[in-house]
This record gives C-alpha cells, sequence and structure tokens, in this order.
C-alpha cells in the first residue's frame, strides 16, 4: 500500500512537470524579488545574495549607504547580479532599488536584526528587517539563489560553554544548500568551536587559496581546514555537486582578508579581549553582543578594524561573483546538452508509438517530443519507471535508455 501511495506521489511530481502552473513553491507568493533579480534568476544568470546587517547595524551612516552601493557594484563589474535581502515594511524583499537601500541605511539600528527566528514577527507586524546570515540563507534557497555573500559569519562565542551563546548562522548552514562566501567567522568568536560545530552540522567548510582557515580581520586562525578551493571554478564544481547531490546543507568557502588590508593580530586581539570583558560588566549578551563588540573594537583600534571589515567584504564580493558566474557557466553547458539531446529527440518519428499512462492519462509521447524527460528523470527517476515504453524503435528505446536509465523498457 505504501508503495502504491509513492507512486502515486511521484505520478503528481510529475503532472506537475507537464503543468508547472498548478506547482506551488512554498512562501515564494509573500517575497518581492526585483525585476533584475527575477530575469536573472529566470535565465539561470549569476546572481550574489548579499544581507543586510552589515548595513543596518554594521557601520554608521552615510558610510553603510556608500559600502552597500561599492559591494553591489563589485558584484556587478564581475559578472553577477547582486540581490540584496531584507524586509521592508513587513515585506520580504529580494533585490533592493537604490531607494530601498537607502531607507535602510538611514534606519540604520532601529532596523531589527533579523535572524530566522524573526522573520515571521517582523512580517506578521509589518517591520522593518536587516537580514542576518541565517535569514539571508533562508530567502535565498527560497527563491533559488544558490551563493551569498557576507563579512564574516557568526559562531560559537567566547565562553560559550557556559553561556551557550551559539549563533543561528552555524545550524542555517546545516539546513539550507545555499554556500556561504565568508573571511571565515567574526574574530571576536571562538574559531575551534566554530569549526566543530560546523562538523556536527555536517557543513563543508573549504578555504580559498590557503590550508588555514582564516579568521576575518587575519590570513590565520591556527585551524586547519578539510577542504582547499583554488579557484571560482573549483568552488562551483563545489557548490555544484553539493546541490545535486542533495546533501541539504550549505558550504561555507572561506576567503583570507587581503594581505594589505590585514589588521595586526595583537592589536586586534587585545581590543577583543577589552570589549569582551566590557560586554560581560554591561551584561551585553544575545544578538546585542556582535555589534557591541564589533563597534568598540572599531573604537579600540582607532578605526582600522572598520577599514578592514570593509575591504574584506568587497574582496568577497569579487570572489562570490566569480564563482556565482562559473557556477552558471556549468548549467549553461548542462542545458546546452540537454537542448542537444531534446533536438535529437525532437527529430525521431514517434508514429504515436508512446503509450499515455492508463490511469493518469498523462502524454508520455508528447513528454519525449519536447525533450523534457532529462528534467524528470533528474526530479523524479523512480516515478519515471510507471511509463513503459512501447516504442518498438529501438533508436529511440536506446535514446531513452541513455537519457533516463531507470526507465524500464517494455520490450527489452
Amino acid at each position: 500500500m505504501a508503495s502504491s501511495s509513492s507512486a502515486l506521489s511521484r505520478l503528481s511530481n510529475l503532472h506537475g512537470h507537464l503543468h508547472p502552473s498548478h506547482s506551488n513553491k512554498g512562501g515564494v507568493g509573500f517575497i518581492k524579488i526585483s525585476p533584475e533579480v527575477s530575469e536573472a534568476l529566470s535565465n539561470d544568470h549569476a546572481v550574489v545574495a548579499l544581507e543586510s546587517t552589515i548595513i543596518s547595524h554594521g557601520m554608521p551612516y552615510p558610510k553603510n549607504l556608500e559600502t552597500a552601493r561599492e559591494v553591489e557594484a563589485v558584484v556587478r563589474e564581475n559578472g553577477a547580479v547582486p540581490a540584496t535581502i531584507a524586509i521592508l515594511d513587513g515585506i520580504p524583499c529580494v533585490g533592493l532599488s537604490m531607494e530601498e537601500l537607502e531607507k535602510l541605511a538611514n534606519l540604520g539600528p532601529r532596523a531589527q536584526k533579523t535572524a530566522r527566528r524573526d522573520i515571521a514577527h517582523v512580517v506578521a507586524t509589518g517591520g522593518n528587517g536587516a537580514t542576518t546570515v541565517s535569514a539571508t540563507m533562508f530567502f535565498a534557497s527560497m527563491v533559488g539563489i544558490p551563493l551569498f555573500v557576507t563579512g564574516g559569519i557568526g559562531g560559537v562565542h567566547r565562553h560559550g560553554e557556559h553561556t551557550m551563546d551559539i549563533s543561528s548562522d552555524l545550524t542555517e548552514l546545516g539546513r539550507t544548500p545555499v554556500a556561504v562566501i565568508s573571511a571565515g567567522v567574526k574574530s571576536i568568536l571562538d574559531v575551534p568551536r566554530t569549526l566543530e560545530y560546523l562538523e556536527t552540522q555536517g557543513v563543508c567548510v573549504a578555504a580559498y587559496r590557503t590550508n588555514e582557515f582564516p579568521s576575518f580581520f587575519s590570513e590565520t586562525s591556527g585551524c586547519k581546514v578539510p577542504c582547499r578551493v583554488d579557484t571560482p571554478e573549483d568552488c562551483a564544481q563545489l557548490i555544484d555537486a553539493n546541490l545535486k547531490l542533495e546533501l541539504g546543507t550549505g558550504i561555507l568557502i572561506a576567503v583570507p582578508i587581503p594581505k594589505e588590508h590585514a589588521a595586526s593580530g595583537r592589536l586586534i586581539e587585545s581590543a577583543i579581549k577589552r570589549a569582551l570583558e566590557e560586554a560581560r560588566d554591561k551584561n551585553i549578551i544575545g544578538n546585542a553582543a556582535t555589534p557591541f563588540l564589533l563597534a568598540r573594537v572599531n573604537e579600540l583600534t582607532g578605526g582600522a578594524s572598520l577599514a578592514s571589515n570593509i575591504a574584506l567584504v568587497k574582496n568577497n564580493a569579487l570572489v562570490g561573483a566569480k564563482i556565482s558566474v562559473a557556477l552558471a557557466q556549468i548549467k549553461e553547458r548542462e542545458n546546452k546538452g540537454c537542448a542537444e539531446r531534446r533536438g535529437e529527440m525532437e527529430g525521431m518519428k514517434l508514429d504515436g508509438a508512446l503509450q499515455s499512462h492508463p490511469r493518469e492519462g498523462l502524454p508520455i509521447a508528447d513528454m519525449i517530443v519536447r525533450g523534457r524527460v532529462c528534467e524528470w528523470c533528474e526530479d523524479d527517476a523512480i516515478g519515471l519507471k510507471m511509463f513503459q515504453p512501447r516504442s518498438g524503435n529501438r533508436s529511440l528505446d536506446k535514446l531513452i535508455r541513455d537519457n533516463c536509465g531507470d526507465v524500464e523498457m517494455a520490450n527489452a
């Protein structure tokens, strides 16, 4: 009985491919996608998601607006479309206009710092939310953006073994298939414990052109990485494999800050220790801790940490855009291959030889003519077994078998 139910479910999925207007991707109807981003996604072009907390809570106005525009410009200059994500007046927005960017920058800390847990509340109350890594990943995945650039992700806070202060960024990486390009984790955090937590979550952690995990303001952390990638193409292949395997987890690609912008390790570490002590004395905890610590470290370093922060975000945007372009090229090659096979299929004489499924009445011959077998096979290969071609045409049968190896041939 369970097998029959599963088969019917798969048939329903296949029917959804024939009638895509009947399908519903949960939640997308609640999201406003900019025309530029929508067009890029529709055409499988390179798109890079960007968070908005760095705009509202990362630096003061107008430096935040200037930086946001510059980061988007870097993405465009390297061949991709930027998609800054935020919630404005209760509406999740993917891709902000210049006016929307300015509104968010002017709001500053008055915009709610929004992680995954806060999304429903901000939307329900018609509020303004600046998305953190976890919320940005959530919305990026929902609309089909596979890659996201940020400065640094959250992690396990120092003394986290006592406070249990662990960023939701880590659990999001464990359940959302979006690749995150960052300069590692923020240096105010416990890097070794953060990496241990990511391992527990099953997250692939890779470092770009280095064997050591970077620590935001510094190129080094003393922690080795299990995976090294040296080119945008290497990164794209890693992301593509993760998506095709449907592992269901994200990937963290850590990009070291450029040498010329790396701040003095001792200066930063000294400032961090002092800022942590002040935070404990003032009982600053939870999602208020990171903005306070970053701002205080910037003060204690005379602005050096903010300058380094901006430089590393731009560098991450450059690398992320190149990876996104390489990922789009993989998709383009696959689409070209499918188009060539579709041409072969359309050129064959079917003579009505392929039967419709007796129960569902789906026009299998029409499915083959339109060359959608590859797409269906990828999504629902087992369900396709129920459609048993009886073409009597050995060339056609072989073509179907080559493109959909799981199809059972009735006359084989």
